[in-house]
């Protein structure tokens, strides 16, 4: 393509395409130096940690074209005319990784002029999408597409470190919504696991004894009756999230606002049903609203995730 070609496609409408940023607690093969090699402790735990504590992981896949030939960025793609948004994110998704995530949120739209790197204009509308561990072992790593800690990323392509922070960022202030927490460790849950979510996401160490004694009273969790053990250790009791007639009958629907499970299931298989219009008042339809009935949980929740005395909660 000329000179003259490129300056009309720099100056003509923006290309637009679907990206997102798929976060777990865990990954399923061996950990990627920052440069995107494989380290040379590959053999990690899958549910690694920082400093003791777990942390957040998210795929990435390497580019194969210009601009930044060779580095990594965000899953994604184009978005096609006889596609919705949520179809083409998912398309992307199955494309690049094999993942089909039962949460999937939009983030925001990024359309700056710079960020295109001198090249065509390009829009993203960017996704946050949350998968557990079982969901997260679909992901086959090798050279062009691996599972990297969220503080440990790689040189990335574009603006995609910035909308990765406000993916966590959005994340961190969905902490106290049961069916973000549950997409990251599963429906029913130690009490150590749910421990190792709020630590992850909050990126703060949390005193095990007190985040066991504020959520017990909390009166949001119920007791199965089962129990597993892990290693020596003595039998954990398995909790979830008490039913309530805001969240259904497993105590993790979504909030007003949010795709409620059976509308992933239909997208993730192809069935794609219509979305509502969204939430009046907020210009990104896809915020989530708390439910009534849970509103009472937020200041409790975040005074474990967030103590009082810690400012800076970015």
């Amino acid at each position: 393509m000329g000179e003259g070609n490129v300056s009309e496609r720099r100056q003509g409408p923006p290309d637009v395409g679907v990206s997102v940023v798929i976060l777990a607690m865990s990954r399923t093969a061996g950990a990627r130096a920052a440069d995107g090699e494989p380290s040379g402790t590959s053999q990690r735990s899958p549910t690694a940690s920082r400093g003791g504590r777990q942390e957040l992981w998210l795929p990435l896949v390497r580019r194969v074209r210009e601009p930044f030939l060779g580095r990594w960025a965000l899953p994604g793609g184009p978005l096609r005319a006889n596609r919705s948004l949520e179809q083409s994110a998912y398309e992307a998704l199955a494309s690049a990784t094999a993942l089909r995530p039962r949460y999937l949120e939009q983030l925001h739209t990024f359309g700056d002029p710079g960020r295109s790197a001198g090249g065509p204009p390009m829009v993203s509308i960017v996704y946050w999408a949350l998968v557990d561990p079982w969901e997260g072992a679909a992901l086959y790593e090798d050279d062009q597409v691996a599972w990297f800690p969220e503080h440990r990323l790689p040189a990335m392509a574009f603006d995609h470190r910035s909308i990765i922070d406000a993916a966590l960022c959005r994340l961190r202030s969905s902490i106290d919504y049961p069916v973000v927490v549950t997409r990251l460790v599963s429906s029913e849950f130690t009490l150590a696991q749910l421990h190792g979510v709020y630590e992850a996401v909050s990126d703060q160490d949390i005193d095990l004894a007190n985040f066991r004694r504020r959520m017990l009273a909390s009166g949001q969790l119920e007791d199965t009756g089962r129990t597993c053990r892990s290693g020596r250790r003595r039998p954990a009791a398995i909790y979830r999230y008490a039913p309530t007639p805001a969240t259904g009958a497993d105590g993790a629907e979504g909030p007003q606002g949010v795709t409620r499970p059976a509308q992933f299931a239909a997208l993730r298989d192809g069935a794609y049903p219509s979305r509502s219009s969204g939430v009046p008042g907020h210009d990104d339809p896809m915020i989530p609203l708390l439910p009534g009935s849970a509103a009472a949980s937020v200041r409790l929740l975040r005074s474990i995730a967030y103590p009082s005395n810690r400012k800076d909660r970015s």
